[in-house]
C-alpha cells in the first residue's frame, strides 16, 4: 500500500482510494463521527432548522434559510469547486470562511441583492476551512448557518481526515483520529503506516472504532507542553504531522451540586454555576473532549427528534452563544441568556446540554459562558458527574475516547 502523504490534517493514501463523504442536506446535523443511539442535545445544523440547545419556550424564528455547498462535513472539496452560501427568504448579513489551522480569513465577495456569496478565489489543497454565514428575513429576524469542510489532498485521491491539525495546540484529552472515507478492511496493514508519539515518552496505542475510524491516545491524558508527532512512512515516503500540547484543563460538572470546578495545571482556577440535564433529559456522565467551539449557533429540538404533540419543535433558540461541542449527538456546553438567574446552580432545566450564565448575543466578557470559552481550547476535558443518566458514554460518540479501559483500547488495535 503506497502513502501518497500527509498534508494539514488530510491523509491520502493511494492504493486504497477514496470516495468525498459529505453531509447533502442544508439542515442536517455534523457527521464528524458515529452519534450514539441516545440523543440528548441538538447539534448544529444550518437552516431551515438551525441549532444552540435547551429552553423550554419557542422564538420567533427568522424565514431566511441559509444554505452552505458543500454542506457540513464535506471531504475531497475542489480547490476551484463552487463553495457557496445562499440565502432564500431573507438577506445575508456576515459570512466569513476560515482555515481551521491557521486562522486565516478567506476573502469572499456579497452579491448585490445580498443573497449569495463566494470565496474571490481559490483555495488551498489539503485544508480544512470552517464557514460561519447570518441572515436576516423581512422582518430583521435573524438566522445562521455553519459548515466545515476539507479540500483535496495533494494526490488528488483522498481517502480520510487526520486531526488534530498540524501545527496546532490542543487540550490534553485532544486524541488522534483518522477518518476514513472508504471502509478498512486490512486494518493491520493501515494501522502500521501511522506512528504516533509524543516527546513525552508516553505509549501511544490506535484502537479501532469501526472500519472507518481509527484513534490514537495514551493510556492518560496527554502530558502538557508535550509534543505529538504524527508519522505515514512507507516504500520510502515520510509525512509528518506534528501537534503541540497546551495547559492541563480539566473541568468537572457535578450534576448534583449544578457546579463546574475548572482545574487547570492542577489548581482550580474557577467555580462556575451551571444547568444540566433535567430528569427527563439527563446529561451523560462521563469524560467528554472539546471537538468544536461556536461564538454563536443556531438549535432547534426538531433535528434531534425533540418536537411537541403538535409537531414543533421543543426548543428553537436562533443564536446560542459561546457553544463548545462535547460529543457528536448533540451534547454541548453553552451559554444560556434565557434562563432566570435563580437556574444556574440551583436547578437542572436543559435537554441534555450544560448551560453557563450568559447575555443575549454574547457580548459580555464577564459572564460565566464568555470567560469559560475565552479560556477553552480545543482538546480540553469536560467531566459530568452525578447526572440522573444510566447509561453508558460511547467512547466514540465524540472525542470521548477516555470512558473507555486501557486493556479494552489496546485489545483494539489491529497491530497488537
Amino acid at each position: 500500500m503506497a502513502t501518497a502523504g500527509v498534508f494539514g490534517g488530510v491523509l491520502a493514501l493511494t492504493a486504497l482510494g477514496g470516495t468525498s463523504h459529505a453531509a447533502t442536506s442544508d439542515n442536517g446535523p455534523g457527521t464528524d463521527s458515529i452519534p450514539q443511539a441516545q440523543t440528548q442535545s441538538p447539534s448544529p445544523t444550518q437552516s431551515p432548522t438551525p441549532t444552540p440547545t435547551d429552553q423550554t419556550g419557542a422564538q420567533d424564528v427568522s424565514d431566511a434559510r441559509i444554505k452552505i455547498t458543500p454542506g457540513e462535513g464535506a471531504y475531497n472539496v475542489g480547490i476551484n469547486a463552487p463553495v457557496t452560501v445562499t440565502v432564500s427568504n431573507g438577506k445575508l448579513t456576515k459570512v466569513t470562511m476560515t482555515a481551521v489551522a491557521t486562522g486565516t480569513e478567506i476573502p469572499g465577495t456579497l452579491s448585490a441583492d445580498g443573497t449569495s456569496w463566494q470565496p474571490d478565489g481559490p483555495l488551498q489543497k489539503a485544508t480544512r476551512y470552517q464557514v460561519a454565514a447570518e441572515a436576516e428575513d423581512a422582518q430583521g429576524r435573524s438566522a445562521t448557518g455553519n459548515a466545515t469542510i476539507t479540500t483535496i489532498s495533494p494526490a488528488n485521491n483522498f481517502i480520510g481526515h487526520l486531526s488534530p491539525e498540524n501545527g496546532s495546540t490542543v487540550g490534553v484529552g485532544m486524541p488522534v483520529t483518522v477518518n476514513f472515507g472508504k471502509a478498512i478492511s486490512n486494518k493491520a496493514a493501515v494501522e502500521s503506516k501511522i506512528q504516533v508519539s509524543s516527546s513525552s515518552g508516553q505509549q501511544v496505542v490506535g484502537h479501532w472504532f469501526n472500519d472507518h475510524r481509527l484513534d490514537f491516545r495514551p493510556m492518560n491524558y496527554w502530558q502538557p507542553g508535550s509534543t505529538v508527532t504524527v508519522k505515514l512512512n512507507a516504500y520510502g515516503i515520510q509525512k509528518t504531522v506534528t501537534f503541540k500540547i497546551g495547559r492541563s484543563q480539566v473541568s468537572t460538572v457535578d450534576a448534583e451540586t449544578k457546579q463546574m470546578t475548572v482545574v487547570r495545571d492542577g489548581k482550580t482556577i474557577k467555580t462556575i454555576p451551571i444547568s444540566s440535564g433535567s430528569p427527563e433529559h439527563p446529561t451523560y456522565n462521563g469524560q467528554m473532549v472539546i471537538s468544536e467551539k461556536f461564538r454563536q449557533i443556531h438549535m432547534n429540538g426538531a433535528t434531534v427528534g425533540l418536537t411537541e404533540k403538535d409537531g414543533k419543535p421543543s426548543y428553537d433558540i436562533k443564536a446560542v452563544p459561546h457553544a463548545m461541542r462535547l460529543t457528536s449527538s448533540g451534547t454541548f456546553i453553552h451559554g444560556n441568556y434565557w434562563g432566570a438567574d435563580s437556574v444556574f446552580g440551583k436547578v437542572n432545566t436543559s435537554h441534555g446540554c450544560v448551560g453557563l450564565k450568559d447575555v443575549r448575543g454574547g457580548g459580555d466578557g464577564r459572564q460565566p459562558a464568555a470567560w469559560f470559552f475565552d479560556n477553552s481550547m480545543i482538546g480540553d476535558v469536560v467531566i459530568v458527574k452525578n447526572s440522573d443518566d444510566k447509561t453508558t458514554l460511547a467512547p466514540d460518540n465524540g472525542l470521548s475516547d477516555w470512558n473507555m479501559p486501557w486493556s479494552e483500547w489496546v485489545a483494539g488495535s489491529a497491530t497488537g
